[in-house]
């Protein structure tokens, strides 16, 4: 099994910054890609930002230029740093990796339990 702990989220105000962290850890042969999602109330969750083993990033279309998605391997983490925030970008947000428990297995999805992000003045 895989557990994906996140840490980071909180309060801030709008325009400022906070850093999500996200640790993987369990049976863990290989990560292909690792990143994070987000939910705000009443809306379908979303792309954030993910990367992928070669080191391939993607961005949410609101996140451009304001989010910056960063991985370390060797570690099975991926961090999130998070500036300009606005209110829309209240949510509550998911870390998410494809696994590899084992070599020559299938990879498999997992979700982290997920950290509050809220922007407020």
């Amino acid at each position: 099994q895989v557990q994906l702990m996140e840490s980071g989220g909180g309060l801030v105000q709008p325009g400022g910054s906070l850093r999500l962290s996200c640790a993987a850890s369990g049976s863990i042969s290989r990560i292909d890609t690792m990143g994070w999602y987000r939910q705000a109330p009443g809306k379908q969750r979303e792309l954030v930002a993910t990367i992928t083993r070669a080191g391939i990033i993607n961005y949410g279309d609101s996140v451009k230029g304001r989010f910056t998605i960063s991985g370390d391997g060797a570690a099975n983490t991926v961090a999130l740093q998070m500036n300009s925030l606005k209110p829309e970008d209240t949510a509550v947000y998911y870390c998410n990796a494809d696994v590899q428990s084992q070599r020559y297995y299938p990879t498999s999805n997992y979700w982290g339990q997920g950290t509050q992000v809220t922007v407020s003045s």
